[in-house]
């Protein structure tokens, strides 16, 4: 069975139709960089590129950085604030003309994780944090979602987490990776200290150079890269449409 995932996030917007029995792709994922003003309308008018590019007539997938409940956006990371309060699961089901389910990125890519990836078969409390422009996070106990939990906003080092550790601040800022992995370092033991997990999840774009800095790791969960890179949040969006995922 296949199904179709979208992934809006900050920089980009991707998204590729996927074979749900083993995770993959089925197609090369099409990349849009995300409009500014990233707009509800402007980002909708990209995602139905993205679908038209594939031809795809099924039900589709959608992620956001934000808070989703009941298909409604209640947050807007490095997205417009016109998100917030927009009925974003039935203005895109108006736009592609088919069913559509939005969720939020991180959790997507979580229980992408846990079925397909790195999170697999992992009992206890494991957590999946995404580098890019921000940080997204997905919390996972015995492999249940606990949806919308936005550890990168959690107020560390007087500031957000994601403004002292996101992966934007080596891919634009050009801060050094070793000194931004002692940074990442710091949180994820901020994060080991509150919620104790057994595993985490590190995961986004960055996470293909996982090797080059995950010695400066130091923490008592297990950190693992996660295996589906940055197509975890397409996977799961594709789960997601397909009503593997209850959100």
């Amino acid at each position: 069975m296949q199904a179709m995932g979208i992934d809006i996030g900050g920089s980009g917007v991707k998204g590729a139709p996927v074979d749900l029995d083993t995770g993959e792709l089925t197609a090369k994922r099409r990349r849009i960089k995300t409009p500014r003003p990233s707009t509800p309308q402007a980002v909708i008018e990209v995602v139905k590129e993205v679908v038209d590019h594939h031809g795809w007539t099924g039900p589709v997938g959608v992620t956001v950085p934000s808070v989703v409940i009941g298909g409604v956006v209640h947050s807007a990371a490095n997205i417009d604030d016109g998100w917030i309060g927009f009925p974003a699961e039935q203005a895109f089901e108006d736009a592609l003309g088919v069913d559509v389910v939005v969720l939020n990125d991180a959790d997507a890519a979580g229980m992408a994780e846990a079925h397909y990836g790195a999170a697999r078969d992992h009992a206890g409390v494991c957590i999946l944090l995404t580098f890019g422009t921000g940080i997204g996070s997905a919390l996972l106990v015995d492999e249940v979602l606990s949806p919308n939990t936005e550890f990168g906003h959690l107020e560390f080092r007087g500031m957000e987490a994601e403004d002292y550790a996101a992966a934007r601040l080596v891919e634009r800022d050009h801060m050094d990776v070793g000194w931004w992995a002692s940074r990442v370092n710091e949180f994820l033991q901020h994060i080991d200290r509150i919620f104790s997990p057994q595993t985490i999840v590190f995961g986004g774009g960055i996470s293909k150079r996982f090797d080059d800095f995950s010695h400066l790791f130091d923490t008592k969960a297990d950190v693992v890269p996660a295996e589906l890179r940055n197509n975890a949040g397409i996977v799961g969006a594709a789960m997601a449409a397909a009503g593997r995922i209850d959100v």
